[in-house]
């Protein structure tokens, strides 16, 4: 059995008659059709998925309504556990889901089994969905954001989660050598053939961070690759380490007005400003830049964020 096919014929056309249900805002048929499918294969994680998604929808426009079941909450909580219980490696992000509920962690590590399957499935559509779709303009902003005191050009350059090569792209001449970073194996494929990286690695950030020579980058970007990563200090210290006196760090973000980190329902992380430059501080970064940027929008509207300029001190 695979996390999206359960190896039962019947049990995979009632998955994908819930699948259309849901999409087309039937709620009900969706978690009718999910529960006969895992009456067949009661061990089918995505089925499990589903069903909580179904029951989710149905308490959501019933809270909508004024006429919310609470049952139906604990319900789809209870689907999602056992989902993640069917998934020890998290490939379905079902921490995600907990701890939006808020029936699990607060601050959870988003799996890099799940990053991996999530960026692997969307790697034949990433940069149409993202560019056209999404109005999506991350790589230009960081890089009008590198060159508002001048620009500059950088020896060695890291692009933390490179994805199909965007951000990489846009850097162009202001780059000697750059290496790519990413954990996924169909987005590298990718964004080889662009022809821009010195070196692509497979493999995830702070893994990669820990065992790269200490001082051996003057910049390091990341472009709307923080949205999964909630508590920076680890990472930004990782960089720091990486990075030469006087390197650079240069980030994307999405932010809000409250206080410290939050999880949105659409499994991203909103950082703070304060909290933003909490952790810039704490490892050992200086001259912080922070300026409001749009990143892409959805549903028609602008969805708020930052770029983000640090600086390893000289001495």
């Amino acid at each position: 059995m695979s996390q999206t096919g359960s190896g039962d014929l019947l049990a995979d056309r009632r998955f994908a008659y819930a699948e259309a249900c849901l999409a087309e805002g039937d709620c009900v048929g969706a978690a009718e059709m999910a529960e006969q499918a895992l009456e067949r294969a009661p061990r089918f994680a995505a089925a499990w998925v589903l069903l909580g998604r179904a029951r989710e929808a149905r308490y959501a426009a019933g809270a909508a309504a004024g006429t919310a079941e609470p049952g139906l909450f604990q319900a789809a909580l209870r689907a999602y556990e056992t989902a993640r219980d069917l998934d020890p490696e998290d490939t379905l992000g079902m921490l995600v889901h907990l701890a939006r509920l808020g029936g699990d962690a607060a601050l959870p590590v988003l799996s890099p089994a799940y990053l991996r399957a999530l960026f692997d499935g969307y790697a034949g559509r990433f940069e149409r969905h993202l560019v056209e779709g999404l109005g999506y303009c991350g790589p230009a902003l960081l890089c009008a954001a590198l060159d508002a005191d001048g620009p500059r050009r950088y020896r060695d350059a890291i692009d933390l989660g490179c994805g199909t090569g965007l951000m990489g792209a846009a850097l162009g001449p202001r780059v000697e050598r750059l290496t790519g970073v990413d954990l996924a194996p169909a987005m590298l494929a990718l964004a080889r053939r662009k022809g821009i990286y010195a070196r692509l690695v497979e493999a995830g950030i702070d893994g990669f961070l820990s065992e790269a020579p200490a001082a051996s980058a003057d910049l390091c970007v990341a472009a709307d690759v923080f949205i999964y990563v909630g508590a920076l200090e680890g990472v930004l210290a990782g960089i720091a380490r990486v990075l030469r006196p006087g390197g650079r760090v240069a980030f994307t973000v999405q932010s809000h007005d409250g206080a410290g980190v939050v999880l949105g329902p659409d499994g991203r992380y909103a950082h703070a400003d304060a909290c933003i430059a909490k952790a810039v501080a704490q490892a050992g970064l200086a001259d912080l830049a922070l300026r409001p940027a749009a990143v892409r929008r959805e549903r028609g509207h602008d969805v708020p964020g930052r770029t983000v300029i640090a600086v390893k001190p000289e001495t």
